[in-house]
């Protein structure tokens, strides 16, 4: 699995023309690069092979993601146009034109969507005995049973709001889904308005009884409106739903009270500029405009759906326990050297750097298991532990909490500004506190994104420290379903790295130097780019020059300029970006060297994973890196980030084999074109058993049993 594969469908490549390095360009726009990527996920959602329910989620994914666009980056171009303001950055586009270019291909994709939705899913759902059903397809029967459940469990926590003289229009909430309703008292002619928001109880979906059938609560609550209006004659209805900006000016970025900041920011958000209205089909003129007017919105901000107005209610249904539906199951397996139950995992690591693959391999098994054992063990003295996002009921709190209790020396670093989770992190900084934990908000100015944890054990030799670098969040839901990549080592150059860095997190240490670490923001991005140089200069000199990289997003403009350079040198540049990349692959005179591709599927590609070949002709002989830090200019110059170095030859042949996978998927993958578009790749023309035809997330499923077949032969 060494050799790069050949660029297929090279021949159907765009032609663009020549783009000088100094010009704007050279680089895509990120705002519509971003929305590409979500395209790419409503492809998952319209592909047939796709398993069926998966395809529902793939369509309430689609939405999220949307969802989460409009909250941080509609209010930003909004901003910049409003002061005139070209923006942070040359760019080939105005804000203006930005803006434009959104809104035009979100409202494509808004009818291919729901196209996917009504005309492909629910279709073939329907031999299954999966339905989403709207009020005129029930009959009598399931509108009497509707109709009971609506008064008994959600009538009594309707709140209708009428607006009038004597009533101010009332706040809507972010991401809350309301019925807009105009009425009037019989025999008068004056119409009203009122608005009744559709609860979360906990599903905005009522399952009929003893089926697989669905329908919206909103639809049941439009249909029962009498009740909440006796008297009244109802004339239209409107649902809508509304998106707030999560994208607040901060003003108190260097505020010594990082709690009471993010606390202060948390309220702001609450109230923020609604950025998007999203109305169903068909509305009334008067309740739209009145509904523009209260909200302060455009034309422009308005999105009309003949769908969901909230599409992730599909989740529920993409929940059925419906194995023929869903991809077929999979358990992750027991890392090597740890496996059983009673696995020590502290001498597993003495013998050797344990690289952990996740979901493939068990999360809890390795990962949780580091902190949990630490939390028990006696010889342990000290855990150290960044968290930047955990889930709801994460065993990592519990295990700190305990630690801290036993006695340990316990210090956790909470990043309070992790977008979306600053609650949640508010409320574990505050029951780990109570618990004894010493527990620091982060570095004023720079948010902690690095994923580390430091054990310090007193052993017979000594004090040895043992450490977890990884790529992905301390979560333990998100860990079965995003691709993640961690290092486990005793390794005293790397782990006495970490104590530097977790005193510069926690106190107040200037630590410049780091022996084994790439730290960002000290001198990650320098390394970065001198390692990109190196292979330039090893491509002049006549050697194999040659780079893969593997990330989220690609957007720091040094790094793709670096990049550029080296493939003018003749460096072959090969980088896997699962989300958007502002860099132009392919382009005559700027980058013929360099391939993008895009990997899309069951899993959501995670990792970030960086190897230089260093001109051998043995890949494994080259460098490799793992760490938190896309090659974006916030990870690199405005975060606390950590890479570390892979040095041990059996987690090199697993990376490298993880590259090479998603290097020769032609199943689940896309090839950027110079213009910033996407062709998905196809393997129409491979046989069934090619490990090509499987797709990423399929072959490395096989491949992780295949390994962990080897390791429970027994030895001859």
């Amino acid at each position: 699995m060494s050799a790069l594969p050949p660029v297929t469908g090279a021949q159907d490549v765009p032609q663009v023309p020549m783009v000088a390095a100094g010009d704007p360009a050279r680089f895509l726009n990120r705002d519509v690069e971003w929305i590409e990527f979500n395209a790419r996920v409503l492809d998952v959602a319209a592909d047939a092979r796709t398993p069926l329910l998966e395809r529902l989620r793939f369509l309430a994914i689609y939405g999220a993601n949307l969802d989460e666009f409009f909250m941080k980056r509609l209010d930003v171009l909004k901003r910049q146009i409003e002061a005139g303001s070209p923006g942070p950055v040359p760019d080939a586009l105005t804000p203006a034109q930005q803006l434009d270019a959104v809104r035009s291909r979100v409202a494509q994709l808004a009818v291919r969507q729901v196209s996917v939705f009504r005309e492909r899913v629910l279709p073939a759902l329907a031999p299954h005995g999966v339905r989403m059903l709207r009020w005129e397809d029930l009959g009598p029967d399931a509108r009497s049973e509707a109709e009971s459940w609506f008064r008994r469990s959600v009538f009594p926590i309707l709140t209708p709001l009428a607006v009038d003289p004597g009533h101010r229009f009332p706040f809507i909430s972010n991401m809350s889904v309301s019925l807009g309703v105009l009425l009037r008292r019989p025999g008068e002619s004056e119409q009203l308005f009122a608005r009744v928001k559709v609860p979360d109880i906990p599903s905005r979906l009522y399952r009929f009884a003893g089926t697989a059938d669905f329908i919206p609560l909103q639809e049941v609550v439009e249909h029962n409106l009498d009740d909440l209006f006796p008297g009244m004659e109802i004339l239209k209805v409107l649902p809508f739903r509304v998106t707030r900006n999560a994208e607040v000016e901060r003003d108190n970025e260097d505020a010594e009270d990082l709690l009471e900041a993010t606390q202060h920011l948390l309220k702001e958000r609450r109230f923020a500029r609604v950025v998007r209205l999203e109305i169903g089909t068909g509305a009334d003129e008067r309740i739209l405009r009145f509904l523009m007017d209260e909200l302060q919105v455009d034309d422009d901000d308005v999105y009309e759906t003949d769908g969901l107005v909230d599409w992730a209610t599909l989740n529920e249904i993409a929940d059925l326990e419906l194995p023929d539906l869903h991809w077929p199951r999979f358990t992750p397996l027991s890392p090597a050297g740890l496996e059983g139950e009673h696995a020590d995992i502290f001498a597993a690591i003495r013998a050797g750097d344990i690289l952990v693959h996740h979901p493939y391999e068990s999360f809890d098994l390795s990962v949780e298991k580091f902190i949990e054992d630490a939390a028990a063990d006696p010889k342990v003295l000290c855990i150290k532990q960044s968290l930047y996002r955990t889930s709801g009921d994460s065993p990592f709190i519990s295990s700190l909490i305990r630690a801290a209790e036993s006695g340990k020396q316990v210090a956790v670093l909470v990043e309070l500004r992790a977008r979306f989770d600053e609650a949640r992190n508010i409320l574990w900084a505050r029951k780990l506190e109570d618990a004894g934990v010493h527990v620091a908000y982060g570095v004023v100015g720079y948010k902690t994104h690095t994923k580390t944890a430091l054990v310090v054990r007193d052993e017979p030799g000594g004090l040895r420290s043992y450490a977890h670098i990884g790529t992905g969040n301390y979560n333990s839901r998100t860990a079965r379903v995003y691709e993640d990549v961690g290092l486990l080592t005793a390794d005293p150059a790397i782990t006495e790295d970490l104590v530097n860095l977790f005193n510069y997190m926690t106190g107040r240490s200037r630590q410049r130097e780091y022996r084994r670490l790439l730290v960002a923001p000290v001198a990650m991005k320098r390394t970065f780019l001198e390692l990109i140089e190196r292979e330039a200069a090893v491509a002049r000199a006549g050697g194999n020059g040659r780079i893969v990289a593997k990330m989220n997003q690609l957007e720091d403009r040094g790094v793709m300029d670096a990049l550029y350079r080296a493939g003018a040198a003749g460096v072959q540049v090969d980088l896997v970006v699962r989300g958007f990349c502002c860099l132009r692959p392919g382009v005559p005179g700027l980058s013929e060297n360099i391939r993008v591709r895009s990997i899309v599927g069951r899993f959501l590609e995670h990792s970030r994973i960086f190897w230089f070949g260093a001109g051998q002709d043995d890949p494994l002989a080259g460098d490799f890196f793992i760490g938190s830090a896309d090659w974006m200019y916030r990870n690199l110059q405005t975060r606390v980030e950590a890479a570390t170095p892979v040095l041990g030859a059996d987690a090199r042949r697993t990376l490298w084999d993880i590259l090479q996978v998603c290097l020769e998927d032609r199943r689940s993958a896309w090839q950027m074109q110079p213009d910033g578009t996407y062709r998905q790749l196809d393997c129409a023309d491979l046989a069934a058993d090619d490990p090509r035809a499987m797709g990423t997330h399929a072959r490395l499923i096989a491949l992780s049993r295949d390994r962990a077949a080897v390791r429970a032969r027994p030895a001859r």
